[in-house]
C-alpha cells in the first residue's frame, strides 16, 4: 500500500507532492509541469488516470496509450518517484490515501477547482495551480497527426 511506503519518507519530515492526469501522449507541456511539481517538494506522486477513466473523460477514442504503457513512461522521467493508476473519475480517494503536503495541478486548473483541495488544505497542507503551457496537449498533437 502506498501509506507503508510513504510512511518513513513522512517521518523523516520529507514533503510528497501529489498531481495527476491521463497522460496520454507526453509533451514538453507534461515535463515542465512534472519538473515544476517535484521542485516544490522531496517525493513526487502521480496518479494516473485508468483507461476505463480517460474513456469517460475524454471519450471512447481515448485513451491512445494503455495505462500501463502511461504508467511506465511517467516513471522513467527523473522527476517522477511513484506512480498510481486510479480507477475512479477523480483521485480523491489516491489522494486521501497519499495525503500530500502539497497537492498541484496545471495551470488550466484554478485551486478552488483542484479534486482534493479542500481535503489537503484541511491538515494544513497547501494547493498549487502550476505554470500552463499554452498550445501544448494531447489534444493538439492528435489533430496535427
Amino acid at each position: 500500500e502506498i501509506e507503508s511506503l510513504l510512511a518513513p519518507l513522512k517521518k523523516e519530515g520529507r514533503k510528497i507532492v501529489f498531481t495527476n492526469g491521463c497522460f496520454d501522449l507526453l509533451h514538453v507541456g507534461h515535463t515542465r509541469y512534472l519538473k515544476q511539481a517535484k521542485s516544490l517538494g522531496d517525493f513526487l506522486v502521480v496518479g494516473v488516470n485508468s483507461d476505463e477513466s480517460v474513456k469517460k473523460l475524454k471519450g471512447p477514442t481515448r485513451p491512445l496509450q494503455n495505462e500501463t504503457d502511461r504508467a511506465e513512461i511517467l516513471s522513467s522521467l527523473q522527476a517522477v518517484d511513484f506512480v498510481l493508476i486510479f480507477n475512479e473519475e477523480t483521485p480523491l480517494t489516491l489522494i486521501q490515501k497519499v495525503k500530500p503536503d502539497i497537492l498541484t495541478k496545471g495551470g488550466d486548473w484554478k485551486v478552488n477547482q483542484i479534486v482534493g483541495a479542500d481535503f489537503v488544505m484541511s491538515y494544513g497542507g497547501q494547493v498549487q495551480s502550476l505554470q500552463f503551457v499554452e498550445d501544448r496537449s494531447t489534444t493538439k498533437i492528435i489533430e496535427k497527426i
